[in-house]
């Protein structure tokens, strides 16, 4: 059997058990090595033991928990409360400020928590009621939720940049300062949307002012704000610091993140056992679901590999005769639809181990690659009908939010961060720039 059927084959068995509503590590793991098994016979399962070795025992990996439950800790110990209060301080009175801050903070929050879904759901819960209680228009609300929350991953830390640092071999210290550029633009761009389709339209957002529950904090309360806010906002520059610093790796910033998480509680007065208890519970559960989507990926990605998938789309990208860059586009597309049914990490697990390389093959840095990869991830599962991240905020939303108001929320958004993509894609000086600079020079 010809690579192409196989691939064709196991592709065509994967969107099946997806379907069907199979557990996604269980089925991609499942379906390799019973398809390997037919190929192979019983030398397929030697897969397990190296990939279970070389992708449970890397030491990158170990920094997933430490985000996870720093991102646990921070949202449950008033971090988010502390970082709106302090942005609406520093933005002031604005038409549309609360919209303003929600991009900047969930944005944070979600880089915090590390996974798309627990961001948006996270970010959800601290800033739909309070937009929708002060009259924003219930599109803009929905917008700006579902674009801060998706964001996190492409803010440092992330965990889908951790993975592909670590499937593809690269640098976690490169990654997430090639993507701080392209975040930075996208935060500029999408608060001036919000700036201007308020302008335009302003009864899409009420003068912050004018709601009965809103008062700038004076006295001990302005210095509290303060000092919470910036708290924060120095814990993440702290964690992201030490990276580029060489100070610490991804794995003992992550620790020193945990620390200053709970160092955080203590200072907003929240530090219970309880609270710890249930970050770390939560933590497991979500480690739990990533290891093994980790795990069933990598064996499909390594059998995928062994059958020689990376030498197929090299010789197909080479034997098109098309232009580097249209290839490069070629593999967005993939991934964009990839998006719509499957979630970042397996994006990540499946697709950097065999585009990488042929981009590098192409002549392109693998930093701006996967920052471009990670871009399209944002996209993508935000994009209608089936981007999986859609679905968290529609079941945290409000009762009367239909998938339809969903969807005319989010097109606005997910434009401004195509275009994005379209930028770094047409300029790579503006990932590797600040790489080259500070890890280089």
């Amino acid at each position: 059997m010809g690579i192409e059927t196989l691939t064709l084959l196991l592709l065509a068995c994967i969107l099946t058990a997806f379907v069907l509503g199979a557990q996604v590590g269980l089925a991609l793991g499942g379906i390799a090595m019973a398809v390997g098994y037919l190929v192979w016979g019983d030398a397929v399962f030697n897969i397990v033991p190296t990939t279970v070795e070389s992708t449970y025992f890397d030491f990158i990996l170990l920094a997933i928990p430490l985000y996870i439950y720093m991102g646990q800790i921070l949202t449950r110990s008033g971090i988010g409360d502390a970082m709106f209060n302090a942005s609406q301080l520093a933005i002031g009175r604005l038409r549309g400020s609360l919209a303003i801050s929600v991009i900047g903070v969930c944005s944070m929050i979600g880089a915090m928590v590390g996974i798309i879904g627990a961001g948006i759901m996270t970010s959800s819960s601290i800033a739909l009621k309070p937009m929708l209680d002060r009259g924003y228009d219930k599109k803009l609300a929905l917008g700006v939720i579902m674009a801060g929350g998706s964001l996190g991953i492409l803010i440092p830390p992330s965990i889908p940049m951790i993975m592909f640092a670590s499937s593809t071999h690269n640098s976690v210290g490169k990654m997430f300062l090639g993507a701080m550029v392209p975040a930075l633009i996208t935060v500029i761009m999408l608060i001036s949307y919000v700036i201007i389709s308020c302008k335009i339209k302003p009864e899409r957002a009420p003068l912050d002012s004018d709601s009965a529950d809103f008062e700038l904090p004076k006295g001990y309360e302005l210095f509290k704000t303060v000092r919470d806010g910036a708290s924060s906002f120095a814990l993440i520059v702290v964690v992201l610091g030490s990276i580029i610093a060489g100070i610490a790796t991804p794995t003992e910033s992550g620790a020193l993140g945990v620390v200053g998480a709970v160092l955080l509680a203590i200072l907003f007065k929240r530090f219970k056992p309880a609270m710890i208890q249930k970050a770390g519970a939560q933590t497991a559960i979500l480690v739990s679901v990533a290891m093994w989507i980790i795990m069933g990926a990598s064996v499909f990605s390594n059998f995928h590999l062994l059958m020689g998938i990376q030498g197929m789309v090299s010789g197909f990208a080479k034997g098109l005769d098309l232009p580097p860059i249209v290839i490069i586009m070629m593999f967005q597309v993939i991934m964009l639809f990839l998006g719509f049914i499957i979630d970042e990490f397996i994006i990540v697990l499946m697709c950097a181990p065999i585009f990488t390389p042929v981009a590098v093959s192409l002549g392109y840095d693998p930093i701006w690659f996967g920052v471009l990869m990670i871009l399209n991830i944002v996209i993508a599962v935000q994009t209608p009908p089936y981007g999986f991240a859609l679905f968290y905020l529609k079941g945290i939303a409000p009762k009367g939010v239909t998938m339809m108001d969903l969807y005319k929320a989010v097109l606005p958004f997910i434009t401004v961060q195509f275009v994005v993509l379209i930028i770094c894609m047409c300029f790579p000086d503006l990932v590797t720039w600040l790489p080259n600079l500070v890890m280089n020079g």
